[in-house]
């Protein structure tokens, strides 16, 4: 008799407490009237989920006609091509570099290879082989290494530490074959990371970064990673850091979006604070995207990382018509955050976008009223 009054506790409990305790990245308040299931995405024109592209947070053709050919052929010679075309200090190189990195590591990952079977990735080995002094090749196998420690060790791990030591030898090898190149050093500040570099250390490798492209965007949301109170910094800090890269952000820089990337990485876990996302704090963060948004270059490569991640903070302030301004322009990609941390971006991504279509409709909007 006892045990079924505990059990009839627990339930009451959980029902009175379970529409509260959000999950930060899955839990996400109903929209009433009109359900997410009632609104349909597709009358938007807007892709449909089993179509998005998980690869990257934005389209990039040459890219993407590329990674088809290397993937098809095992040839690397057309992405070292890419990259030798590809501004060395632009945020395109960067973007570059991690999606063929990405791609090796997902080969390897589906197909590891056997006594009869090629690894996945050859191509990226060959590459390495036949072109030993090439700056991309070096800086691709260095994020490779990167990608596999993250991917298939656990943080701390023997395992973990030796290819992260191996990825932070091939960071040295790519500075050294292309010496005002920055990407072998952004790629070092997730080794710097993982490897728990000391301040000082840290501090010297950013030193580096900044002579070669003080503004560089994803440099910045990599060296947030290390400040964030997960790893090595505190809360105080990484908003310090974003604080202060915007405040210096040159004219049409999408460094004052920073900070909102600060507020996103310290978000609670559980959050019982029914105003949490009409505080000051997420308000203001998402006035600077929203200003980094509008002035940056329609071109600007990271633009859509901005934008994805405006859609998530705009979906859960409940501001649905400027949620909707940014989908349009986003969707079709969602290799970008928040997505990217789920088992499945594009399913996490249609969910926050059938929440917009829903509560936009359901405060008047429609197909019709959503600027293009």
């Amino acid at each position: 008799m006892e045990i079924l009054w505990v059990l009839m506790a627990v339930v009451m409990i959980g029902a009175v407490l379970g529409p509260f305790l959000l999950r930060r990245r899955a839990g996400i308040r109903q929209v009433h009237p009109g359900a997410p299931d009632a609104a349909d995405p597709a009358n938007y024109g807007f892709a449909r989920q089993e179509e998005l592209d998980i690869r990257m947070p934005g389209p990039d053709a040459d890219l993407l006609e590329v990674l088809d050919l290397v993937q098809r052929t095992q040839d690397w010679r057309a992405a070292s091509q890419l990259l030798a075309g590809t501004e060395v200090h632009g945020e395109q190189r960067w973007q570059r570099v991690q999606a063929f990195a990405g791609a090796a590591s997902l080969e390897l990952q589906q197909r590891p290879g056997g006594v009869s079977d090629t690894p996945g990735g050859q191509w990226l080995r060959v590459w390495r082989a036949e072109a030993p002094k090439d700056a991309g090749g070096a800086a691709v196998h260095a994020e490779f290494l990167v990608q596999q420690a993250w991917r298939t060790s656990t943080a701390g791990t023997d395992e973990f530490r030796i290819i992260l030591e191996e990825a932070k030898e091939a960071c040295g090898q790519a500075a050294l074959l292309s010496p005002g190149d920055p990407i072998p050093y952004i790629v070092e500040l997730s080794i710097a990371r993982g490897l728990a570099y000391p301040r000082a250390e840290f501090e010297q490798l950013w030193l580096k970064i900044l002579d070669r492209a003080p503004a560089h965007m994803g440099a910045h949301l990599a060296a947030l990673h290390y400040w964030c109170e997960k790893w090595h910094g505190t809360r105080e800090e990484a908003s310090a850091f974003a604080e202060a890269a915007a405040a210096r952000a040159p004219k049409g820089s999408l460094l004052s979006a920073l900070p909102l990337f600060a507020v996103y990485e310290h978000l609670p876990e559980v959050n019982l604070v029914r105003g949490f996302y009409q505080s000051e704090v997420v308000t203001k963060a998402i006035e600077g995207a929203q200003f980094a948004v509008h002035s940056a270059r329609p071109d600007d490569p990271m633009l859509a990382h901005v934008r994805h991640l405006l859609v998530f903070f705009l979906v859960r302030c409940e501001r649905w018509g400027e949620a909707m301004n940014q989908i349009v322009h986003v969707d079709g990609h969602v290799g970008a955050l928040p997505w990217t941390v789920s088992h499945d971006p594009a399913a996490d991504y249609a969910v926050y976008r059938a929440l917009a279509v829903a509560g936009y409709e359901a405060n008047g909007g429609s197909p019709a009223t959503l600027p293009h």
